[in-house]
């Protein structure tokens, strides 16, 4: 059994005549030294530590397989050669690595990094450790079905602030009926939370150089041009971000399938 979340105005299909854009890259951001996992990160980079006896990578690549990604771009820092050995070893996604060893350039300077990797049409980008429970319908399928490039730079995947399982924080955006993201009010709790997965264009990385940046730094700039946009997923978020949490993501994936 799985759970599906109620829809809004803003999950409404896309219109049929839009061309539908599948990305067949993705960049997978695993260069963290994920210092809330400690002490389980201290010997094994968190990216490889297992929920239900898989990979937390292993988990995104999977689901990128399943959407029909064919070129997956891992950056690498933190325990590089483990990383960089591991994921080496699969069949599918084919497997390009984005070496930062020399210095770790965050969420927005390892993509800009990898971009000649990634190419110049838009791309999945997901958090190695953005796992979930789908609903009716996969999630990557929807933002795929959603994602219009002509509007949109970015379209993020977003969860339930109060529902997500491991997640204690106030959340990150409010979304509006089209789908459009602001900033969650200061002193208020924000009803979404970003859940480590997007569609992105590159050109809202025009001007940028591969130096540490934030991709927050992009998502204000897209909120600025009315560019940003989200899609509540369907489903529940696992955030996988402690020791503790580990047990809550497997407990509630084994609940999901009884």
């Amino acid at each position: 059994m799985s759970a599906a979340s109620p829809r809004t105005p803003s999950d409404a299909a896309p219109s049929p005549t839009r061309h539908r854009t599948v990305p067949k890259t993705a960049m997978v951001l695993a260069a963290g030294r994920g210092k809330r996992m400690r002490p389980l990160s201290a010997t094994t980079p968190k990216p490889l530590i297992e929920v239900r006896g898989r990979a937390l990578v292993d988990h995104v690549l999977d689901r990128l397989v399943e959407v029909g990604v064919e070129t997956a771009v891992v950056n690498v820092h933190y325990l590089a050669d483990l990383v960089e050995v591991h994921v080496s070893k699969r069949q599918a996604p084919h497997i390009l690595i984005s070496d930062e060893r020399k210095g770790l350039l965050d969420t927005g300077g390892g993509v800009v990094k990898a971009l000649p990797l990634l190419g110049d049409e838009p791309f999945f980008h997901l958090n190695s450790d953005s796992i979930w429970i789908e609903g009716i319908q996969p999630n990557l399928e929807m933002m795929v079905d959603h994602y219009d490039p002509e509007r949109m730079d970015m379209l993020l995947m977003l969860a339930p602030t109060v529902s997500s399982v491991g997640y204690d924080g106030i959340g990150d955006f409010v979304m509006g009926k089209d789908g459009l993201l602001s900033r969650r009010p200061e002193r208020s709790v924000a009803p979404f939370v970003y859940a480590g997965a997007a569609i992105i264009h590159p050109r809202i990385f025009a001007g940028e150089t591969a130096t540490a940046f934030s991709l927050n730094r992009l998502f204000d700039r897209a909120i600025a041009d009315q560019r940003l946009y989200g899609l509540r997923m369907d489903g529940i978020w696992l955030h996988v971000g402690t020791p503790q949490s580990i047990g809550e993501a497997e407990a509630t994936i084994a609940a999901s399938a009884a």
